[in-house]
């Protein structure tokens, strides 16, 4: 008896984090202003370190919550007026078994430290838009054009 007790407190308890996690991207995601995309958390491995998660715009910032986490506030912050967009670039290696086929890569430099983000190439047009549309009188990021593919 004692196993089966143990076995219906576990599966309790996997039901009740999948559900938390429901609610977590319920609540984040009533707004509205959300994207697809991935963050490069970790550069050790070639093609590895990519994090699952969607984006929310908020004023001028893209706020990343991972798809997998408890957390209600975003694991990073994108400023628009320190971000600027280096290199776009189609995923290579490991990448494209781990993305989806119509995805691309934007290596991002801010004032912390530089960025990768992968999303889909429709998402990345919105959001380069939301990147040049700065305020009046803020500078515009720069965008090295020479580097990107073909749609």
């Amino acid at each position: 008896m004692e196993i089966v007790e143990g076995f219906g407190i576990g599966v309790a308890v996997i039901l009740a984090a999948l559900l938390i996690l429901f609610v977590r991207r319920a609540l984040v995601t009533r707004s509205g202003g959300i994207i697809r995309l991935s963050v490069r958390v970790s550069t050790m491995l070639d093609g590895r370190g990519w994090s699952p998660g969607f984006g929310r715009f908020a004023g001028d910032e893209l706020r990343w919550y991972r798809m997998f986490s408890f957390a209600l506030r975003p694991k990073r912050v994108l400023s628009r007026k320190d971000l600027a967009v280096e290199r776009r670039r189609l995923p290579e290696g490991q990448e494209r078994l781990s993305m989806p086929a119509d995805w691309v890569i934007l290596r991002c430099t801010s004032h912390h430290a530089p960025v990768e983000i992968a999303m889909a190439r429709s998402t990345a047009t919105g959001f380069l838009s939301w990147l040049e549309a700065a305020p009046p009188g803020a500078v515009s990021p720069r965008m090295a054009s020479q580097d990107w593919p073909a749609a």
